[in-house]
């Protein structure tokens, strides 16, 4: 089945000097823009700012140094560090790659422990080699780093005479001592998979707080790489699924629903049919995928007896027998120092009848609109040595799409909004906390090839987040988030690299400002020339 032609593409002209630079740039710059893509072009680029690190006594440990040509994962050995304690104030990873010649976008992780300390996708190369790095807070894992682990990594590649770029990485912990601001989970545990097929976890007799992580996503170059464009029969399209685009992804806990989430819509570095929207500025999370986390809380105390419970996550909207998705979980789990044993009950869990709607309306241009939907609450209580803690989870997703494509799928188009909101109240210690989060996912573009053979890919992302924080109704702390990723790219298809005759306008700008302070940086790359990195904060 061949991709639809919306999953890539590039159009453009020159930037006028006025939208080359913003307002308040005092660091843009004049710079020499050609008139189409070359041979070479800027090392990839994110607007998301680097990890803070503090400024205590630091050590660096080489976690793996790799050559990817193959499927064969990387293995070796971690030891802690010397000199900077058990403890540490924050851990930061970073991926140093580098690349040349000819590639497509290739998925790859890296365990430590069998923990999953990163996932991530490569960059497409020039012919003449790009560089890039990436950064992670990883100190929510310190526990897995206080003991020799093996480690594993792989980012899986075919090299040939066609395909000829050598993925080469190098990936370092850095170690801050001290004690982190907020207290690191005791433990960080993995399922265990079982002979019939299931996965199963066991937990400390006296944890109190429970969170499960998910690095979930669509790939390996099937449909399920773009499940927001499928559709249901009867409706003529390239991708098909049994109910249409809507994907959730869910935890049970002995066949009890215990979390629902929206998977983030990922666009790797191919995406959408043309590389050229992504040479310089990548799509949000490309880089560095975020899991989905799910306050298992409510959970404990039916886990606390200190027997294995079946834990599974499955992707709701997969067809049956349908692969591409990847679901690797984490469990961190924070524990009672003063007891050896805490008890607690489940005490609702309830969801409402999942909403799914996919309507084709057939004629030039096709169209299905999409409106789906579902609402979790679950809620339960441990009794710890501090006295009694209620935890009520309360989650709603919503996605509403409309997709639009003409015969033979030579105009693709999409507008697409995702939201996950959630809430989490603990009532304990004679005060109640409750966390708000608000998340809001869109994908809104389109993909025209014309009768000359030019692709041309048009997009918007976003990716939002509004995070509250109430202690007994008042507000303590809050934070926004917007990364928007905006792309205009176009190019000839079917013609060797040299007559493709590529341009392409790129921009992001990352936002992110609350209670503890603001920051804000815009990029905008043409033709492979970053011609704009601008800091407003």
């Amino acid at each position: 089945m061949r991709r639809p032609i919306v999953m890539s593409m590039l159009a453009g002209a020159a930037l006028v000097a006025s939208t080359l630079f913003g307002v308040g740039a005092p660091s843009a710059r004049a710079v020499d823009v050609p008139a189409e893509f070359g041979t070479d072009w800027h090392d990839p680029v994110t607007a998301a700012p680097p990890v803070a690190t503090p400024h205590t006594k630091s050590c660096r440990v080489t976690l793996a140094e790799a050559q990817f040509r193959d499927f064969t994962p990387y293995r070796g050995t971690f030891t802690p560090p010397k000199g900077c304690g058990d403890h540490w104030s924050r851990v930061v990873l970073r991926l140093d790659g580098k690349v040349k010649g000819r590639q497509y976008d290739r998925l790859g992780y890296l365990h430590v422990g069998g923990v999953e300390i990163l996932r991530t996708s490569t960059p497409e190369p020039s012919p003449d080699g790009i560089e890039w790095h990436v950064e992670k807070d990883v100190t929510r894992y310190s526990d897995t780093f206080r003991a020799p682990r093996d480690v594993e990594m792989l980012i899986g590649n075919v090299v040939d005479d066609t395909y000829t770029g050598v993925i080469d990485v190098r990936a370092t912990l850095t170690f801050y001592a001290g004690r982190p601001a907020a207290p690191a989970p005791d433990r960080v545990l993995t399922l265990t998979n079982t002979p019939d097929g299931t996965t199963t976890l066991t937990t400390p007799r006296n944890s109190e707080r429970i969170v499960a992580e998910v690095y979930a996503t669509g790939s390996g170059g099937g449909c399920e790489e773009f499940w927001y464009l499928t559709v249901a029969d009867p409706a003529p399209y390239s991708c098909k699924a049994d109910h249409g685009p809507y994907r959730e992804v869910q935890v049970t806990v002995d066949g009890r629903l215990a979390g629902i989430a929206a998977p983030f819509p990922h666009v790797w570095t191919g995406g959408w049919s043309n590389p050229f929207l992504w040479y310089v500025v990548p799509a949000p999370r490309a880089f560095d995928v975020k899991p989905v986390e799910y306050d298992l809380t409510p959970f404990a105390g039916l886990l606390d007896d200190g027997l294995p419970h079946r834990v599974q996550v499955s992707v709701v909207g997969v067809p049956a027998g349908q692969a591409g998705w990847s679901t690797p979980v984490n469990v961190l789990v924070w524990q009672d120092a003063h007891r050896a044993h805490v008890t607690g009950a489940l005490t609702v869990d309830s969801a409402t009848a999942p909403a799914d709607s996919s309507t084709y309306t057939p004629g030039s241009p096709a169209r299905v609109d999409t409106r789906a939907g579902h609402r979790l609450t679950v809620a339960g209580y441990v009794d710890t040595s501090h006295g009694r803690v209620t935890t009520t989870v309360s989650r709603t997703l919503a996605n509403t799409s409309v997709h639009r494509w003409t015969d033979g799928e030579t105009t693709d188009g999409l507008d697409a909004t995702w939201t996950d909101d959630q809430s989490v109240t603990v009532d304990g210690h004679g005060t109640a906390r409750t966390t708000y989060t608000h998340r809001t996912y869109t994908m809104s573009g389109a993909t025209t090839l014309g009768t000359d053979n030019r692709l041309r890919t048009v997009l918007t992302l976003g990716d939002r987040a509004a995070v509250e924080e109430r202690w007994d109704g008042r507000r303590a702390t809050w934070s926004r988030l917007d990364d928007t990723y905006a792309g205009d790219a176009a190019y000839t298809v079917d013609v060797p690299r040299d007559q493709r005759h590529a341009v392409a306008t790129t921009s992001e700008r990352y936002r992110r400002y609350g209670s503890d302070g603001c920051y804000d940086r815009s990029l905008t790359a043409v033709q492979g020339v970053l011609t704009r990195d601008i800091s407003r904060c």
